[in-house]
């Protein structure tokens, strides 16, 4: 403020304002592709029976492309800086669609044991869920763990779609049981990260000021 009491217009250059991540980017319609891929999937999985050689190297094939949108439009989003709130729900909820919807269809089909696609789909859902019970403070990551998780379930569940594949099931059921395992621990990992951020939240409302 000057000597006579007038405000002094500040020097030197403004700050810039913070950036603002276009919602419509390249990453998140990816993801959005992604979902879209999922009943076409499913149709060609079910397509002659769900016992024709063409069908099901078809829904590999869009099977294989629905999962490496996965891998790319997170790359995309922390390269360029396009990781957004909307990205951080929608991408995990794309992969448990994906994911899902195949264990599903394998199970339907005799193919995989209920009883891997209920754990699986319990503990994905529980974790969806949990995404949604603490969004107020907070999103919570992908861990390390998790994108193992979801690697493991990938390629064990390309195994089983490839047809033709019966002499590999020692190595197809190796890594679907660790993806099973991955599953369950990450699960109970991110229970615990929920807690505390939902802990943490809570707390910071309750300070003054």
């Amino acid at each position: 403020m000057s000597a006579a009491g007038e405000p002094v217009p500040p020097t030197g250059p403004l700050p810039e304002p913070a950036a603002v991540i276009p919602l419509v980017n390249v990453a998140n319609m990816l993801t959005v592709t992604r979902l879209v891929l999922v009943p076409v999937f499913l149709l060609t999985l079910f397509a002659g029976g769900g016992q024709s050689t063409g069908w099901r190297l078809v829904a590999t094939l869009v099977f294989a492309v629905a999962s490496i949108t996965d891998h790319v439009d997170g790359r995309l989003a922390r390269k360029f800086g396009l990781v957004t709130d909307f990205g951080k729900i929608a991408d995990p909820i794309a992969d448990k669609a994906l994911v899902g919807s195949a264990l599903v269809g394998l199970s339907m089909l005799g193919e995989l044991p209920w009883w891997v696609t209920i754990v699986i789909a319990v503990r994905e859902l529980g974790v969806t869920l949990l995404r949604f019970w603490v969004i107020r403070y907070g999103v919570i990551p992908a861990s390390r763990g998790g994108k193992w998780k979801t690697l493991t379930q990938l390629v064990g569940i390309g195994l089983f779609l490839l047809p033709g594949l019966e002499a590999l099931d020692p190595v197809r059921w190796a890594v679907m049981g660790i993806a099973v395992a991955l599953t369950v621990v990450t699960g109970v990992d991110y229970v615990i990260r929920a807690l505390q951020l939902r802990s943490a939240g809570r707390a910071a409302t309750r300070e003054p000021g």
